[in-house]
């Protein structure tokens, strides 16, 4: 392995720490970030940790709001709409095109990782719950063979993952339940088109429900940035 290969190994395992603190809000949402917060919760060079700022703002998970002053980026209703909103344009077509070029035994072995985390006792399970599903759902993307696709989708993916630590956090269940992913992967696998696209359509629809249900009903909600 070359030093630039192991150089490029640590950035994508810092990104990923600091992602993860952002998802469980160790980093919450508006808090104040800098080189030294990073490198000083995280272990990383200085170096580093602008080089992080600079990547996780390309990706909005972080907001320059003045040359001093990075913030973690919002999180609010709106933000959680427009990310459904956005899911619900994408997600049908991409799964529909690529419904004949997954592996299923693939999917499922997925799935059935995520059911055997059930019941969701503690943060790091409520965590790896979450990896999982992304990785099923980029494993689908992936399929499309277009990588512009694939990186609007890791980016909406990583902001579902923030989006359901509230509800996860709140109701300690995810919003989505392993058989309901199942029945998705159904038909999937069954190649109708037109079935697909309203399965994948009205589970994410039903989770939607189920998340802003969530943070309408919840007096810990009630500010700007939804934080737990």
């Amino acid at each position: 392995m070359s030093k630039q290969d192991i150089k490029h190994g640590e950035t994508d395992s810092a990104y990923e720490a600091v992602m993860d603190a952002i998802v469980t809000q160790r980093l919450a949402p508006s808090q104040k970030v800098s080189e030294n917060i990073l490198s000083d919760m995280f272990g990383i060079r200085r170096t580093a940790s602008r080089n992080l700022i600079e990547r996780l703002i390309a990706k909005q998970f972080l907001v320059s709001v003045s040359p001093r002053v990075t913030l973690v980026a919002p999180l609010t209703a709106l933000e959680i709409r427009q990310n459904f909103t956005l899911r619900k344009i994408l997600m049908p077509p991409v799964w529909t095109q690529a419904a004949s070029y997954v592996d299923y035994d693939e999917l499922q072995a997925v799935n059935e990782e995520i059911k055997q985390l059930q019941p969701i006792e503690d943060e790091d399970i409520a965590l790896q719950v979450l990896k999982k599903n992304k990785e099923l759902n980029l494993l689908v993307y992936e399929k499309t063979g277009y990588p512009l696709v694939l990186d609007w989708a890791r980016q909406l993916e990583d902001t579902a993952m923030r989006i359901y630590w509230l509800y996860i956090k709140a109701n300690k269940r995810s919003p989505y339940t392993s058989e309901q992913q199942g029945m998705v992967l159904e038909t999937l696998r069954g190649y109708e088109p037109a079935r697909i696209r309203m399965a994948v359509h009205d589970t994410l629809t039903q989770i939607e429900d189920r998340v802003l249900n969530t943070i309408f009903s919840s007096k810990q909600f009630y500010t700007q940035d939804l934080r737990v």
